[in-house]
């Protein structure tokens, strides 16, 4: 999975969050070259009905998640060129095949926080992702992350992109941390993987329900998602759900 501009796609910009290293970085949005990393470890998914694969002017780029059938939510960093056109594999754990594209027509990108929500050109019939409270996650608690980002460290994230859907399972340190823009951010621990590039604006799912959204990983130990259960409203206002 990818962060710090994870907000995920290359490493860029250093970001020190409250329980995440000063070294840790979020990766940059559209990196030269192609498609940015997938989760390192964890093992590939076998049931995400509502993810998303993010191309942004035809190449892999980010993760995201269909929470409604004309809406989309990922990472601001994700989709921050406003001339390219962004568009999505939705419901498939292959990105090369299956599953429903469909392309962006509008953008709303939260003015504080790392996430943004991107309004579809036509409806999709999809299982939606369903967005937790605060009471879905808590400090301790053992957390699954998704994303199409490297699976690799010690070359370039090119060579070592995930054609299908990759989880892991880490350790949240905090619910209350900081992610690439400032926002509040749920920080965890590596468990049996780590995030890298191309897993930002994937989802963190804790008991069952998505929590968070990839925003920025040191891609060894430590990762930040933008707390979703504190934006709710904002959600709510724009998608309705």
């Amino acid at each position: 999975m990818k962060f710090a501009k994870l907000a995920l796609s290359a490493l860029g910009a250093a970001l020190a969050l409250a329980t995440i290293a000063p070294q840790a970085v979020a990766a940059p949005e559209e990196p030269s070259g192609g498609a940015t990393p997938m989760i390192i470890g964890g093992g590939n998914a076998s049931n995400a009905p509502w993810a998303a694969r993010l191309f942004a002017n035809g190449r892999e780029n980010c993760t995201a998640t269909i929470i409604a059938p004309t809406y989309i939510l990922t990472a601001k960093h994700c989709v921050s060129n406003t001339s390219a056109t962004y568009t999505f594999r939705i419901g498939s754990l292959d990105q090369t095949s299956g599953g429903t594209m469909a392309t962006g027509v509008a953008i709303t990108r939260h003015t504080t926080a790392d996430i943004a929500i991107v309004r579809l050109g036509s409806s999709v019939s999809a299982t939606y992702s369903p967005l937790g409270t605060t009471s879905n996650v808590s400090v301790n608690q053992t957390v699954q992350v998704y994303g199409w980002g490297a699976t690799c460290t010690g070359q370039p994230e090119i060579n070592c992109q995930s054609r299908l859907l990759k989880v892991a399972d880490v350790r949240v340190t905090s619910v209350n941390c900081r992610d690439y823009s400032g926002g509040v951010a749920v920080c965890a621990q590596r468990g049996n993987g780590i995030t890298a590039g191309g897993d930002s604006g994937g989802p963190m799912f804790a008991s069952g329900r998505q929590v968070g959204v990839a925003s920025t990983s040191d891609r060894a130990t430590r990762t930040a998602y933008t707390n979703i259960t504190q934006y709710r409203s904002w959600i709510s206002s724009i998608a309705g759900v």
